[in-house]
This record gives C-alpha cells, sequence and structure tokens, in this order.
C-alpha cells in the first residue's frame, strides 16, 4: 500500500504518543506502516524533516478558530494553545522545542506573538526578544509537566501527579513583565 505524506506523519503522532520521541525512528515507522524504512524517504529526507512535519501538525491540532483583538489577549491565547497543543501529545514539547530550535517549522506561534506584541507597542527588537521569552516559558513549563507525569505514570519518582497547573499564573508574571516594559 503506498502512503501519502499526511498519512506518514499521522502514523508518526501514534508512534509519538504510544512510545515516546527516543522510540520514534524510521525503522519503528516503516514498521508500523508496513514498508521498508527507505520508503519513508519518498516523503522526508531524514528524520529531522519527519519531525519538522510532526511538530506542524501538532501545532496545526492544537490550533482555535479566532483571536481576540486586544494584544495582550492574543499573546496569552497563542501561548496558551501552544501549551493545550504540546500536552496532546507525548513528549509534544521536545518535539517542537527541537524542531524550533534547528530552524526546520514550528515557527507559526512565535510569527504570532511578535505581530501581536507589535500591536502592543513595542519595537521589532523588543517583540523578537519578548516572543523568544515567552515561547522559552511555554516550552519550558510543558517539558516540567510531560516529565514530570511521565516519570510518576512509570513510578520513577514518588510524587503525586500535579492536580493543577500554574501556568497562567507564571505567563501573567511575564506578561505583567512586558506590560511594565510598555509603561515606561
Amino acid at each position: 500500500m503506498r502512503y501519502r505524506r499526511g498519512d506518514v506523519v499521522a502514523r508518526a503522532l501514534q508512534v509519538l504518543d504510544d512510545y515516546g520521541l527516543a522510540d520514534l525512528t524510521m525503522r519503528r515507522l516503516g514498521a508500523e506502516l508496513g514498508v521498508q524504512p527507505s520508503a519513508l524517504y519518498h516523503h522526508f529526507a531524514n528524520k529531522q524533516t519527519l519531525l519538522a512535519a510532526v511538530a506542524d501538525e501538532i501545532l496545526l491540532r492544537g490550533r482555535r478558530a479566532q483571536r481576540p483583538e486586544e494584544w495582550d489577549a492574543r499573546v496569552d491565547a497563542v501561548c496558551t494553545e501552544l501549551r493545550d497543543a504540546m500536552l496532546a501529545y507525548r513528549d509534544g514539547a521536545e518535539v517542537v522545542a527541537t524542531v524550533r530550535s534547528f530552524g526546520l517549522g514550528a515557527q507559526e506561534p512565535y510569527d504570532e506573538v511578535v505581530a501581536a506584541l507589535r500591536d502592543g507597542g513595542l519595537d521589532d527588537e523588543l517583540a523578537a526578544t519578548a516572543a523568544r521569552t515567552l515561547l522559552h516559558f511555554v516550552l519550558g513549563h510543558v517539558t516540567d509537566e510531560q516529565t514530570q507525569l511521565q516519570a510518576a505514570a512509570v513510578g520513577a519518582i514518588d510524587a503525586d501527579v500535579r492536580e493543577s497547573s500554574d501556568f497562567a499564573v507564571g505567563l501573567g508574571l511575564v506578561m505583567d513583565g512586558i506590560r511594565k516594559r510598555l509603561a515606561v
């Protein structure tokens, strides 16, 4: 059976969710699809380009319909949407962070945050720095959440899974700093 690029990405997301990023290999993915790993290279030049497509699909599937008008509400919406999208998949934060760090994809949240911050009155340089800071917070927070959940699930830590998240409070703290900078 011939698979389309979208079919391969969908199965890669399933493998990611079932086994984690460490086990998302071209060999495993080929076995899951019933094809030789070399057949996957028809769609993806290497594992990094596959991961870029997976990261972009994670973000696409987590996309919500409409953004608020106010710049700060838009930033909050993008960051919260990004968090939720990554939490929907095992190792989602690691996939998105890696792809973003390599410059292979997962660019849309950054671009949206920069645009919102510019609309709020930040100059280009400060908007870029603030956007990176916000994304680092989101990526780090979700990585922490996912790591804690996975470690607790396999009994690697004795701690109970957190019942609530302080994500909104942390995001609010970062946004307060940005608003304060705007007031200067």
